[in-house]
């Protein structure tokens, strides 16, 4: 079964450790032979990525952007890297600026390779175009089942 990954990034660190929880449980009770299709990104396209490995998994890797890793927080760069090298199969999108065109459509292509979406979302409205509800809402217009994974009473 492949799982992609969307969600929101810049959690606190009690939002963080919920959610690296709720992550957790996901991925044990997703079963042997799990793959993830993720973007990598710091937070939890990379937490969701680690835990599949952890427990056996593979991980697909979609790059947005050319541009996309010196987009990311330096701090991150470093298990990006190691999560890219550890990835089965890389799709890129073929565009070289890491905006929100580029992080949209990676997203697309997540969501197009998957049979489920885990979505780390406080159900609200994106705070610009390619944010976590307009994956969700891609998916579910294309019929990907999508779980949401949110602490209750959490905030962002």
């Amino acid at each position: 079964m492949r799982v992609g990954i969307t969600g929101h990034r810049g959690l606190d660190e009690v939002v963080e450790c919920q959610v690296r929880q709720l992550l957790d449980e996901a991925v044990r009770g997703l079963g042997a032979g799990l793959v993830a299709v993720s973007c990598i990104a710091d937070g939890p396209d990379a937490w969701f990525a680690e835990l599949v490995l952890e427990h056996g998994g593979q991980l697909v890797v979609v790059i947005p952007a050319e541009q996309y890793r010196e987009s990311l927080p330096e701090d991150h760069h470093a298990l990006y890297d190691r999560l890219l090298s550890r990835a089965s199969e890389v799709h890129r999108t073929g565009m070289t600026e890491s905006d929100s065109v580029a992080h949209m459509a990676g997203s697309e292509i997540l969501v197009d390779l998957v049979d489920e979406v885990l979505a780390v979302w406080d159900g609200k409205p994106a705070r610009g175009y390619g944010g976590t509800a307009d994956v969700v809402a891609y998916a579910e217009g294309c019929g990907v089942p999508v779980r949401v994974l949110w602490p209750e009473g959490a905030e962002r």
